[in-house]
């Protein structure tokens, strides 16, 4: 996906600003009203300095000024809380709308997708890159609204009283703007670089945990903490670069408007000298604060320059994933309703690259109840194959039929809902232990939850567990791996689909555990449609048809004696492991 240049992904951040425009136009009302009241102030506090004499202090005159002063004072705090208030709402609001466009397009996505980029990077854009865009939005709409109005009214209030100063202050001002700008474009592309080495860096980091037991009994702590220095040596030197070129902008502007208020006091005191009282030490006092108060929008501005830059170049990043195309939409497919378990391949082709073809010309006939075993060395297809009768993938050429309909014609989630899959890697999420075997039917009662749990053989070191079924895990660390196959073992047991895929399911149960949970599978397993991949003997025996790949074909099938009779290569790879047990 092409990378979002600066003014697009800009652009599309205002997109998602234009619900909130009522916020928006009542935060702009209270900037202001808070700015006006503030540079009305300064009027103020000219005529009460003019009020100041060579002859003395005119406090009858002065006390009106002072009175409406305290008056404006809190009306300008409070409508300087209130701008707050709703840039905040803008801003939070806005921000959802894009964790939550970020978060859907992860559910949408292909598994291409999610298996050939790193998972702590996809994190990094919808939880770093969004705080990021966050964080600028914030201090960019605050400055942004207050900036504008303070700039315009000055402008208005210094013209009103002199307008041959007011160009000298105009003058100088575009300086300001070259210099940020050429710094901003400097910045922006930094920023842009040093999200990408955020992302790679927590890819890494999550890698690492997930993999830290492999790390440790291959002792290769010391290789990981090189690569870990090498990527955060890179963000390092990115990071002080983009905080650099940032930083250059506040004192480069601070530099034109402190010009700008010497040519304001230059200038004026000459007017003062030779106006001949039209133009009074109390104008020229008000002059030196409007040319101030004029200045500071810019400095507020290139103070909030880093954030603003950051967030655009997150932004960037959160649209490239937003923008990755979906899977192709399922709305009008049909749903399968009725599924008596019959499955087809019919020349099936499908490779993860063009040019390593895997599977190539699959044709299979699986009838309904029927037990298939698939085998085969690493790498053969066996777990390609469960992806596509799955339709995690899409087949390349062919066609694959379950009851009678191609599974392309299909919805998904229906397709999905008549498969029951146990995988050798396990999932858990944080919640209760009845949460997660009611993790495909949500609405089962405790009973019938207990019932799936005694038929997996998980029953009895539930009960054990602090709080039972209710006893909340985290991702299944506080249980051992054969706990938490168990579990996911009782999750298919609850929903009972009319098509099973078991990949490697018993492989970190002890033997003993293995023999009660076979009897079950047999039991579940009965009248309904099985496929499972395994290398344990005990589990391929029993096969109605055993299914032999090798090279994304199938070479051999038929039963483990009729197999064995043969003795072609699935006898091969039965007695290479016996020689090895």
């Amino acid at each position: 996906m092409a990378k979002q240049n600066k003014k697009g992904a800009l652009l599309r951040i205002l997109r998602y600003v234009k619900p909130q425009l009522w916020l928006v136009a009542i935060a702009l009302v209270c900037a202001a009203a808070s700015v006006l009241l503030s540079l009305y102030t300064t009027v103020l506090v000219g005529e009460a300095v003019d009020c100041i004499t060579a002859t003395g202090a005119d406090f009858d005159a002065m006390y009106p000024i002072l009175v409406r002063i305290a008056i404006i004072i809190p009306l300008v705090a409070i409508f300087q809380w209130l701008m707050y208030f709703c840039t905040n709402a803008i801003t939070h609001r806005t921000v959802k709308a894009l964790r939550t466009d970020a978060f859907a397009q992860v559910q949408k996505i292909p598994l291409s997708y999610i298996d050939v980029n790193a998972h702590g990077d996809i994190i990094s854009r919808v939880v770093n890159d969004v705080d990021a865009v966050s964080d600028g939005l914030l201090q960019g709409f605050q400055q942004l609204f207050t900036g504008l109005v303070t700039i315009i009214g000055t402008l208005c209030f210094m013209l009103s009283l002199n307008i041959q100063i007011t160009l000298v202050v105009v003058l100088i001002t575009p300086v300001s703007f070259a210099v940020a700008a050429v710094i901003s474009k400097l910045c922006f592309n930094k920023f842009r670089e040093q999200s990408k080495l955020k992302g790679e860096l927590t890819g890494f980091i999550d890698e690492h945990i997930g993999g830290v037991k492999l790390v440790k009994a291959f002792g290769y702590e010391q290789e990981a903490q090189q690569h870990f220095d090498d990527i955060n040596e890179r963000l390092n030197i990115c990071g002080r670069r983009a905080q650099f070129y940032s930083a250059l902008t506040n004192p480069c502007t601070r530099f034109v408007n402190s010009l700008v208020y010497a040519g304001v006091g230059v200038f004026g005191a000459l007017r003062v000298m030779t106006s001949g009282g039209a133009f009074s030490v109390g104008a020229l006092s008000c002059f030196l604060q409007y040319a101030n108060q004029y200045t500071k929008p810019f400095n507020e501005i290139s103070g909030v320059i880093t954030e603003l830059q950051n967030a655009i170049a997150s932004a960037g990043r959160i649209f490239e994933l937003i923008d990755e195309p979906a899977e192709i939409s399922d709305e009008n497919n049909a749903v399968l309703s009725e599924c008596d378990g019959n499955v087809v391949l019919d020349d099936v082709s499908f490779s993860y690259v063009p040019e390593k073809p895997l599977i190539e010309d699959l044709t299979l006939n699986v009838k309904s109840g029927q037990h298939i075993a698939i085998v085969g060395p690493t790498g053969c297809g066996k777990t390609t194959l469960i992806n596509l009768l799955m339709r995690f993938y899409d087949v390349v050429s062919g066609e694959i039929r379950v009851s009678g309909s191609p599974i392309k014609t299909l919805t998904r989630n229906s397709l999905r809902s008549n498969f029951g899959i146990v995988l050798q890697e396990t999932w858990l999420f944080k919640g209760t232990v009845r949460e997660n075997i009611a993790y495909g039917r949500p609405d089962a009662s405790l009973e019938e939850v207990i019932e799936a749990a005694k038929a997996a053989h998980a029953h009895s070191f539930i009960r054990r567990l602090p709080q039972g079924y209710d006893t909340v895990i985290s991702d299944g660390g506080d249980l051992s791996q054969g706990q938490k196959q168990l579990l996911s073992i009782a999750r298919v047991m609850l929903t009972l689909p009319p098509m099973l895929i078991l990949d490697e399911a018993t492989s970190s149960i002890d033997t003993r555990t293995e023999m009660r949970i076979q009897s079950a599978f047999d039991r579940m397993m009965k009248g309904r449609t099985s496929f499972v991949v395994a290398h344990r003997l005990s589990t391929i025996r029993e096969a109605d048809c055993i299914l032999v790949m090798k090279s994304g074909h199938i070479v051999e099938q038929g039963t483990h004696n009729e197999l064995m009779a043969n003795g072609g290569f699935y006898a091969q790879l039965i007695n290479s492991r016996q020689e090895n047990a």
